[in-house]
């Protein structure tokens, strides 16, 4: 991390069998912008945006989720993503938060729209990089095609699987050699707990809408599932829903075009969240 970042505190807590890790930095008194990372990612997928984000007057949480970088064991099987809120809430309670701003991304969005599912009183605004909206319609035919991932997925080569992960996540050669590092963090078992929680997201509320302030991002050439071709009725759905799509990105669209996705997510936090409000 770099020296704009000034003094970071780890946050270290047990919970259902896992040594779960955070790192905090910025004045206590800011807004708190929690940053939660993709499946197989950990917490440095963000490291481009911490010191923009503290510029801007923020105080900043990044994680590794249970079984992901050094929050290890993952403990708890199975996974839910209701159980990674729940971690990642407990993280917050730790270092006295009581309403902050959640911007997650693919996995990370969806423990973020669990959090504003379930916790809106303590959500500010919520942010989203290359996700779907986890309580839209699906269709029968995408249900199965999610689930039935699993179990490919249980006798793909691991090494393979990962070279291939990494070159769907990103364009940039940097930020794949980054992706294939994190997911070796992983053990194949391990991999395959988390993809089975996000097999079991979808949870769809008709008539639902997210009534906080969105963000709502992917990458102009993510080809992840249906999120580039679902984003628009998403966006056009809840009402204070801002859309942007980022340039030059795939999956990991903040890693990719980092200055772009800094922007925008500056911009929205500035509107929406100011730094100079009391929490």
């Amino acid at each position: 991390m770099s020296d704009v970042i000034g003094q970071v505190r780890e946050v270290v807590m047990e919970r259902a069998g896992c040594r779960l890790r955070a790192w905090v930095c910025g004045p206590e008194t800011a807004p708190l912008v929690v940053l939660v990372h993709g499946a197989t990612m950990d917490h440095r997928m963000f490291d481009a945006q911490v010191a923009p984000l503290l510029e801007a007057g923020y105080r900043v949480m990044t994680t590794d989720l249970r079984g992901h970088g050094v929050s290890k064991p993952i403990g708890l099987v199975p996974v839910q993503v209701s159980d990674l809120a729940e971690d990642v809430l407990a993280l917050v309670d730790e270092v006295a938060a009581d309403r902050f701003v959640v911007v997650g991304q693919s996995l990370g969005a969806y423990v973020a729209q669990d959090l504003v599912l379930r916790y809106p009183r303590r959500i500010l605004a919520l942010g989203v990089i290359g996700a779907t909206c986890t309580t839209a319609p699906i269709s029968r035919a995408e249900l199965v095609l999610l689930r039935s991932s699993l179990l490919w997925f249980r006798w793909w080569p691991y090494g393979h699987l990962q070279g291939l992960m990494a070159t769907s996540l990103a364009i940039s050669p940097g930020v794949r050699a980054y992706a294939r590092e994190a997911m070796g963090a992983l053990s194949k078992q391990e991999f395959l707990v988390v993809w089975g929680a996000v097999t079991r997201v979808p949870r769809p509320r008709p008539g639902y809408r997210i009534e906080h302030p969105l963000l709502l991002t992917h990458g102009d050439q993510d080809r992840t599932g249906t999120i580039s071709r679902s984003a628009p009725a998403w966006a056009a759905r809840d009402p204070r829903a801002r859309y942007e799509v980022i340039p030059h990105a795939r999956h990991n669209a903040n890693q990719d075009s980092p200055a772009f996705f800094n922007r925008v997510l500056v911009e929205f936090l500035v509107e929406h969240a100011p730094a100079g409000r009391a929490r």
